[in-house]
């Protein structure tokens, strides 16, 4: 299959002295989405949005600019190619910063983008392929900085596979710690049986293999099975949740989930959706 044609963006991975041209693809779909629209509840007319201007009312979205409130009522345009004008060549590439062990870069700093990058032409492909073994070998990832979408971004690569993979990342300053939350919770003492048996209850639940492939996005399954349903005028009616078994406390709570994962698991059943 050939590789998609449209970038998300172009430039040079750099590491030291090496600068290696590379091209970046998004790794995230958004092809799966339906997509709602609002809606006028009287009429079902869709919503409108315009842009309007006190002295010259609507605008089209070329005669719209960005700029900063200085003073009150007072801005300068802010245009981004002149933002671009303040950059060197060396803001225009993902430069490494050094590396870390895989495990370094906690998870809640995932801001939710990845990006695959891919050697741009065959005299990165060698230095490319070098790099990824090299961080493969050493189990590293590496952090880095890169100006995308106008805005300077801190990221981290990882190998997968023949690629090299770019994520992005918050900034520390932008992420709640989870310090100001653990002082809202209590110390708690464990009874040694307790902990047997929460124990018991992982290893019952283990999953043999894990496909992400073989989970589905069940709000988009749900949504269009409505959608379907009302197209075709069929009345909705409430799903009915399993009656859920009484529990009086934590240990009988536990027994009965260990005997649970154990007869599913004995069953082969799957918790896929």
């Amino acid at each position: 299959m050939a590789v998609p044609s449209r970038t998300s963006w172009k430039g040079f991975l750099k590491l030291s002295l090496v600068s290696v041209p590379v091209k970046a693809f998004t790794a995230n779909e958004s092809g799966g989405e339906v997509r709602l629209n609002q809606l006028h509840k009287d009429c079902n007319a869709r919503v409108k949005y315009q842009k309007l201007c006190p002295a010259h009312g609507e605008l089209s979205s070329e005669a719209i600019v960005s700029g900063y409130e200085h003073q009150k009522d007072h801005y300068v345009v802010v245009d981004p190619e002149e933002v671009d004008k303040l950059r060197t060549k060396s803001d225009r590439s993902v430069a490494i910063e050094g590396f870390v062990p895989a495990s370094a870069v906690e998870q809640l700093y995932l801001a939710g983008k990845a990006h695959y990058l891919l050697p741009d032409g065959i005299a990165g492909s060698r230095p490319y392929a070098l790099l990824r073994e090299g961080m493969k070998q050493n189990d590293v990832c590496a952090i880095a900085q890169v100006v995308m979408s106008g805005r300077e971004q801190l990221v981290m690569l990882r190998p997968l596979g023949k690629l090299l993979v770019m994520y992005g990342l918050h900034y520390a300053q932008r992420v709640r710690t989870p310090e100001e939350f653990e002082r809202e919770l209590d110390e708690v003492a464990f009874k040694p049986e307790e902990v047997a048996l929460t124990n018991t209850l992982i290893g019952a639940s283990r999953l043999e293999a894990f496909a992400i492939g073989d989970y589905t996005d069940q709000y988009v399954v749900k949504l269009k099975k409505l959608i379907e349903m009302k197209i075709a005028g069929e009345q909705v009616v409430e799903a009915k949740d399993p009656e859920e078994p009484k529990i009086l406390n934590l240990m009988d709570a536990l027994k009965k989930s260990v005997a649970e994962a154990q007869r599913q698991r004995a069953g082969g059943s799957s918790t896929a959706g």
